[in-house]
């Protein structure tokens, strides 16, 4: 069995994976998943949130052991949570057997105006005045929503559960601003993280340019594979295709690591002996 772990995003906790968990396990029969939430989100919505990825790092590390999960774990992430699961990678590399990244950006590979579009800021804005005075968990979910989801922005039960979990467990103004601050000034590391690592990402991705996950393949000389109509929430919009994609990874990397252990011209030289 491998042990997976889930990472989300800026306020976002374990239940916004929606059925992916499910499908992912259909897929990788072989996985055990386990969903964590950032100090801040979720079940640890009444923490304060960490304003350095590290401090979020170190939490992840504290509930598997207080959950008695030992490495090494095989991390699944997206966007903030990318970052977690890099600053992981690189400092605690014997833990983590691979990474998969799902839409993430990092400083200093990635311009600011990529890793939050321009044409974004003024709703964000309006969205974070209205919820320093009046927070309204509608319009702030739709809104997210439809930043985030190119499949299912209008699907009202997805909006619902949305509202339904931000009522449960709510994301305070202080906590997201601490979150994006950690995102802003985690810088990515300029060498290849040791265990192995495949980047995903949307094309359609409207909050973050999807020419992140490029520069940042291309860099670290990662494996990279691009859904063409799905958003920033990969999981959400092209579930199946994630799945797909590292269920296939992870079988070439195998055969990949079978043939260094014998390479055709050991078996030859068998033969001639």
């Amino acid at each position: 069995m491998s042990k997976w772990v889930f990472l989300r995003g800026l306020m976002r906790e374990t239940r916004h994976w929606g059925k992916f968990p499910e499908l992912f396990r259909s897929m990788l029969p072989e996985a055990e998943v386990t969903l964590l939430d950032l100090p801040g989100n979720g079940s640890l919505h009444t923490l304060k949130s960490p304003v350095r990825v590290e401090e979020m790092t170190d939490s992840c590390r504290r509930q598997l052991l207080s959950r008695n999960i030992a490495p090494p774990y095989h991390l699944l992430a997206l966007s903030l949570g990318g970052m977690v699961a890099t600053d992981w990678a690189m400092r605690y590399p014997d833990e983590i057997a691979a990474c998969v990244l799902l839409n993430t950006s990092l400083r200093p590979v990635n311009p600011f105006y990529r890793r939050l579009r321009p044409r974004n800021y003024p709703a964000l804005l309006a969205l974070g005045l209205s919820g320093l005075l009046n927070r309204n968990v509608g319009r702030q979910e739709s809104l997210l929503l439809r930043l985030t989801s190119n499949q299912c922005a209008q699907q009202a039960d997805v909006l619902a559960d949305w509202i339904s979990y931000q009522r449960d467990h709510p994301v305070t103004y202080q906590n997201a601003l601490r979150q994006l601050y950690a995102a802003i000034r985690y810088r990515a590391p300029a060498q290849l993280p040791k265990p192995p690592l495949l980047i995903l990402a949307g094309s359609a991705d409207r909050l973050i340019d999807p020419r992140c996950s490029q520069q940042l393949a291309h860099q670290w000389q990662a494996s990279l594979a691009t859904q063409a109509s799905a958003g920033h929430d990969l999981a959400l919009d092209a579930g199946y295709w994630v799945a797909e994609q590292v269920r296939d990874w992870l079988a070439s990397s195998a055969n990949a690591y079978s043939e260094c252990r014998n390479p055709p011209w050991k078996i030859e030289a068998r033969k001639r002996s």
